[in-house]
């Protein structure tokens, strides 16, 4: 028996957490009638057939990154995503047993014998022991998915691969299925839904019929870097950036869709889409020439033959066309990584060349992090002779933040960021609205898709699909994605993002090092690399937050429930930046006590009113707007802020920006009713200060146009509570104090406001004294 390792994952990570809870699929493959077959056979022959048997599944088992986990018998146990998830586990799995089945029909046995095998393939968690998880380990997994991917072989006709439900949703697309009656299983009730897997298909173009929602300034960006090539004839490489989720096909589809003339000059598109794991590495290139040729899949090899001369009928000479017209036939058929395969993508660069020489052309790579080296070599080739011909081409590659690509030093870089909050509820009424759901769950979905446009679509698909309404489960196309982000991480920053998963609020560098039992400092480091990697925000005092709620929620439910409670008692030792007294935040924040003496001091020179109320805010220990502000910080036992309906002052223009004055001392005013006490300025003895005259109350009628800034994109969920329906209105007054002094004034107001002024939208991520009353958007 041979056993296959793979060398890249035998290596212990730097990881401090042993074990891990982890969704992976698990392929069990076993002979049909060994027993049989062994007792006609001389021994000699049984250990021939064997050695074939397991050379031959252990080595399809590697090639799809499959690890070996143990042999039972005649049987077969593999994992896939045991230490490293790429969101395609299943498919890799159902591959491999598809793969398998067709290697042992080619491969000959010994003497006569014809080996016939079931595969049983299924997803779900097991708790895994990293250090344990390379082909030959035993013991690696622990859970009932191994089980169940026993039962499901045995209901497998030989010579098939059968799934389990799990399985077969996320292989949705990729694999076509055949579902059968489900079948009991001992121990087991209702009985267990069965498909049956009958090959690969080749999945389809996303459908975008849907507005665009945002990407304003992304879409400007790319089209100028667009035209400017064309103009120029200066070919420029940009790069579109996202994660998994973030819209990038989307963004590439309305880029085709408009962008069609420059000057008046026709562009010509030719786009392709690296698949996962495709059987044939220049697949994408074979793609670009199907494009340019008009060739589909199914055409047989006239109409291919046709399409193909009149293709390069104007791009070569006859002879030429002639000779290349075969080479081309044949590296559309098998465009692998042969010399032949290789000859034929070089004849299609040159037929690119060519084309963008008579017209502006456009190559554009969807999932470029998928591709092969010889694909991005292919690509490489293609942008540097074109430049150095001074072509008017563009070439845009799109992949996710984490891809060591290779692009050239021009390159540009457009990073496609996570939606404003007001973007992303328009976009989930659109969603809801299409699916038939009720528009009313948007407040609810809102906090939990991070701004991605694909989660929020995998969401709304979900409750389409019956997913229950009140616990909104996460989906399984997110976990998946959460998960191959998370696995994208070294062992260090992995650690540091799982113990800051389980600290509710603000996330502090200490309080994570407390957590890890680490020296203090040593997480700052790796706290750094996941805000440029995008998976944390940077906050006030050395805090962070998490980018998307699901990121916090797959990076928790990771931890075993032991560790994650070790973790949790140990970081609640730690001051909390969310529980910090907002005098010590004020202190801290103007650095020593003499800048702040400095800072009050110019309060005083601006006018007795206003330093009697910064004094007061130094002094706020014995007031009863202390505790109310202090538990709004903490985030435990708030007192929610009322809330105000602002929908009478949208205007007959439907302008948002409605200036209104507050009327002074002793006027009648009908809003200040509807204000909590705590925002008006009071005096060191507690009597409300009048003599700031007239104020602006800045009012938005509805979040519909609401511009959003970054930090309001990321709500804040402490301990994984969300708000009340009403905390969540777009329409609720925040208080969002303002440090003492003048420039405490102004960060308080918000970039390009005046001081006092009162905006509406999501409750700010900190929250700070006032001198007035404010509201962030």
């Amino acid at each position: 028996m041979t056993t296959i390792v793979d060398a890249q994952r035998t290596s212990t990570p730097h990881w401090p957490v042993p074990q891990e809870r982890r969704t992976v699929t698990v392929l069990f493959a076993d002979i049909v009638g060994s027993t049989a077959l062994v007792d006609r056979l001389d021994p000699e022959d049984v250990r021939a057939l064997q050695r074939a048997y397991f050379d031959t599944v252990a080595g399809v088992l590697h090639r799809w990154q499959g690890v070996v986990e143990k042999y039972v018998g005649d049987a077969v146990m593999a994992l896939f995503g045991a230490r490293h998830s790429d969101g395609f586990d299943a498919y890799r799995a159902v591959r491999a047993g598809l793969e398998i089945q067709a290697a042992l029909d080619r491969r000959p046995m010994v003497g006569d014998s014809r080996l016939r095998v079931r595969v049983g393939v299924a997803t779900g968690e097991v708790v895994v022991d990293l250090g344990s998880a390379v082909s030959g380990g035993h013991g690696v997994a622990s859970g009932a998915v191994i089980t169940t991917a026993a039962r499901l072989q045995e209901y497998a006709p030989p010579g098939a691969v059968a799934l389990c439900a799990a399985t077969a949703r996320a292989t949705a697309g990729l694999i076509t299925q055949r579902q059968l009656t489900p079948v009991p299983v001992a121990g087991r009730v209702p009985p267990m839904p069965v498909w049956h897997a009958v090959g690969p298909v080749r999945p389809g173009t996303d459908r975008h019929d849907g507005p665009l929602i945002g990407r304003r300034r992304e879409l400007a960006t790319i089209r100028d870097q667009l035209s400017r090539a064309i103009r120029e004839q200066d070919p420029r490489w940009i790069s579109l950036v996202g994660p998994t989720g973030s819209g990038r096909s989307r963004l590439l589809h309305e880029l085709t869709r408009g962008l069609t003339t420059v000057d008046g000059m026709p562009v010509r598109w030719c786009v392709a889409t690296c698949q996962p794991y495709p059987d044939q590495v220049m697949a994408p290139a074979a793609e670009l020439l199907r494009g340019l040729a008009g060739v589909r899949h199914g055409d047989g090899p006239a109409v291919v033959h046709d399409r193909l001369v009149a293709a390069l009928a104007s791009l070569f000479p006859p002879e030429r066309v002639a000779a290349a017209v075969p080479a081309l036939q044949r590296f559309l058929t098998t465009p692998d990584g042969s010399s032949a395969a290789l000859a034929g993508a070089a004849i299609c660069r040159d037929v690119l060349l060519r084309l963008a020489a008579h017209q502006p052309l456009i190559v554009a790579v969807d999932d470029v992090d998928r591709a092969a080296p010889a694909m991005s070599r292919f690509l490489h080739a293609l942008f540097s002779t074109a430049t150095a011909r001074g072509l008017p081409l563009a070439l845009i590659t799109l992949h996710q933040p984490q891809w060591a690509d290779t692009r050239p030093s021009p390159a540009r870089r457009v990073t496609i960021g996570p939606l404003a909050t007001v973007q992303s509820g328009r976009l989930l009424r659109h969603l809801l609205t299409r699916a038939g759901q009720p528009v009313a769950l948007a407040d609810r979905l809102l906090p939990l898709v991070g701004g991605r446009p694909g989660h929020a679509a995998a969401y709304v698909r979900s409750i389409a699909d019956g997913a229950d309404r009140v616990a909104l489960p996460l989906p399984d196309a997110v976990r998946r994605a959460v998960c191959a982000e998370l696995d994208h991480l070294d062992g260090e920053r992995r650690a540091v993002l799982m113990a800051a998963a389980t600290i509710g609020g603000v996330v502090s560098g200490a309080a994570v090092d407390r957590a890890l039992g680490w020296a203090s400092g040593r997480s700052a480091p790796a706290l750094r690399g996941l805000v440029a990697a995008g998976l944390l925000l940077p906050r006030r005092a050395d805090g962070y937050t998490f980018v998307a709620p699901a990121l916090r929620q797959v990076a928790t439910e990771r931890l075993p429930r032991a560790l994650r409670a070790l973790f949790g008692r140990r970081a609640a030792q730690a001051p909390r930046l969310d529980t910090v007294r907002p005098d010590a935040v004020l202190a801290r924040d103007h650095g020593t006590a003499d800048s702040a003496r400095s800072d009050r001091a110019g309060s005083d020179r601006a006018g007795p009113d206003q330093a009697g109320s910064d004094r007061a805010g130094s002094d706020r220990a014995g007031s009863d707007r202390v505790g109310s502000d202090r538990a709004a910080v903490s985030g435990s036992g708030v007192r929610r802020a009322e809330v105000v309906p602002l929908d009478v002052v949208r205007d007959r223009d439907g302008r948002l920006d409605v200036v209104l004055a507050v009327p002074p001392s002793g006027a009648t005013d009908p809003l200040r009713r509807g204000l909590p006490s705590s925002t008006m300025t009071t005096s060191p003895t507690g009597g409300v200060n009048r003599s700031l005259g007239f104020r602006r109350l800045r009012a938005v009628a509805s979040a519909g146009d609401v511009p959003s800034t970054r930090a309001s994109a990321t709500p804040n969920n402490a301990g994984g509570h969300w708000p009340a329906a009403s905390d969540r209105s777009p329409a609720t007054i925040r208080a969002v104090p303002a440090v003492p002094g003048p420039a405490g004034r102004k960060a308080a107001a918000g970039a390009g406001a005046p001081p006092d002024v009162v905006r509406t939208g999501p409750r700010p991520s900190l929250i700070r004294w006032p001198t007035g009353l404010a509201a962030s958007a």
